[in-house]
């Protein structure tokens, strides 16, 4: 990891409030790690990516609003991304793989979901 490049600087997408609050809290303890943005649905997602620039979007894979594979779209291709899902099947990874995002289950840890972040960031 290149420590001179500061933290890494991501956008969190996750539509439960509770999860969402406890992630940002989470990934607050790692000094590589910053949330510029936390936000709960896709489309407010895409705004607060023009807005913040982040290097890493962590995207919960099925939004109430939208699904994660087209929010992804949406910010043409130009984001780093980690999937995240409570459920991933064979369609969750095959979206991940088509949008050159990273899959974390929800079920693997915080330490799993930081790799994620890194490897998407190129760290």
């Amino acid at each position: 990891m290149n420590d001179d490049a500061g933290p890494i600087r991501v956008l969190l997408v996750e539509d439960s409030d509770v999860y969402r609050d406890s992630l940002v809290f989470l990934l607050g303890t790692r000094e590589d790690v910053a949330v510029v943005a936390a936000v709960g649905d896709g489309a407010t997602a895409v705004r607060a990516y023009a807005e913040h620039a982040p290097d890493v979007v962590i995207l919960d894979y099925r939004l109430p609003d939208v699904d994660g594979a087209d929010v992804a779209a949406e910010l043409g291709g130009t984001a780093a991304v980690v999937f995240l899902s409570a459920s991933a099947g064979r369609d969750e990874y095959d979206a991940a793989s088509s949008a050159g995002a990273v899959l974390v289950r929800k079920d693997e840890g915080m330490d799993a979901l930081v790799d994620a972040v890194r490897r998407a960031a190129g760290r």
